[in-house]
Parts: C-alpha cells; structure tokens; sequence
C-alpha cells in the first residue's frame, strides 16, 4: 500500500503544479476583489469541492473493499470514510493550510474559515449527498480530476479573501507553494490513502482506473 501511495503522490505532482499555476492566473486578475465578493466565490467552490471529496472518498473505498459481484458496502461504513474523508480533509486543504499563508504574510484580514460549522447546513449535507451517490454510482477518474481543481480555487480565494486587494509580487511565490501543498497531499490523501487505511487486504491490482 506505501508503494502505491507514494506511487499516486508522484503521479499528481505535474497536474497539481498546473492547478496551483492556474490559481496564480486567476489571482493575478482577481486579487482586487472584495473580501465578501471572495467569502462568496470561496462558499461556492468548498461545497462542491466537498461534494466530490466525499464521491471520490467513498467510491475509492468501495471498489477496493467491496467484492466486485456486490460493489457495495454498509452505508454506515461508507458514510463515516466519505464524511470524514471529505469534510475533515477539505477543511484542511480549503480553510486550515491558506490560513497558515495568510498568517506567514501577515494578511490583515486572515481568518480560518470552517465551512462543516460555519455554514453547517450547506456543507455536512453535501458531504451526504457525495456519499449517496457513491453508493448507488461510485466514481473515482474525473470527480478526482474536478476537485483538485476545485480545492485550488477554494484555497486560493480564501488567500483573496484575506488579501483585501493588496497582494505584492513575491507574495504570489508563496501563495504558489501554498497552493500546492494544499491540493496535493491533502487531495490525495483524501481520495487515496484515507480510504485504503480501512482496507486490510489492498491490492493495488484491483484498481480501476476506467472509473
């Protein structure tokens, strides 16, 4: 299983440095924003974010532990690894880790945002609904493609939000390597090595990449 951790950790890097580059774009021509136009944008982009989390979460879950006749597991394991999967690491690439780049700059407005209790009732229901979907239609390839890209943005306009429009150029290197960290070991770890924790006998040979 390290193998193929490790395996899929190197796998994500090029994709992952491309994500990061297109948040530096978009924040080269969207820096100036409103930090409530930013909090607005953010709350769109970590729902969805969460949603896909928990659909590539659980899916993962399910085609490695599930006998492939069945490809399905009790609910209430699937609910526990997606909603924990999704929810606790997307906090962690969307809200905790921009934070601490927000904090290593000194932004003026930094705050951690925590979507599962700020907006509770937006968040948790969706990691729900990632989680149903998955049982009924588990899908891993472009839900995990979707939601780096989505955990990009999310990170990077919780870093806008922060900015109140005074971003200098050096700052946009270090938003660059935040951006990265944040996508790419939680992301992966989320949809990868979260799930397979819960699996004892994991063969990297039952994978499935057409899904």
């Amino acid at each position: 299983m390290l193998k193929q951790i490790l395996k899929e950790l190197k796998k994500h890097i090029p994709f992952t440095i491309s994500g990061a580059a297109t948040g530096i774009i978009i924040m080269f021509f969207f820096h100036k924003l409103s930090s409530e136009v930013s909090y607005n944008i953010f709350y769109i982009l970590h729902p969805i974010h969460v949603l896909l989390s928990a659909l590539v979460t659980t899916s993962m879950y399910e085609f490695h532990k599930c006998p492939i006749e069945a490809r399905r597991c009790g609910i209430g394991t699937l609910l526990v690894i997606g909603y924990l999967g999704s929810v606790g690491i997307a906090t962690l690439s969307d809200s905790i880790i921009p934070f601490i780049g927000e904090f290593l700059l000194g932004m003026e407005n930094r705050e951690v945002h925590i979507g599962f209790i700020e907006k509770w009732w937006l968040i948790n229901p969706l990691a729900l609904t990632g989680v149903a979907i998955a049982y009924f239609r588990p899908r891993t390839k472009f839900p995990h493609a979707g939601h780096v890209l989505l955990s990009t943005w999310a990170s990077l306009f919780h870093i806008i939000m922060s900015a109140k429009g005074s971003i200098q150029w050096f700052q946009y290197v270090v938003v660059f390597v935040f951006l990265f960290i944040a996508v790419w070991i939680p992301c992966c770890v989320s949809d990868i090595v979260f799930p397979l924790l819960f699996i004892r006998d994991y063969d990297g040979k039952k994978s499935n990449p057409k899904h």
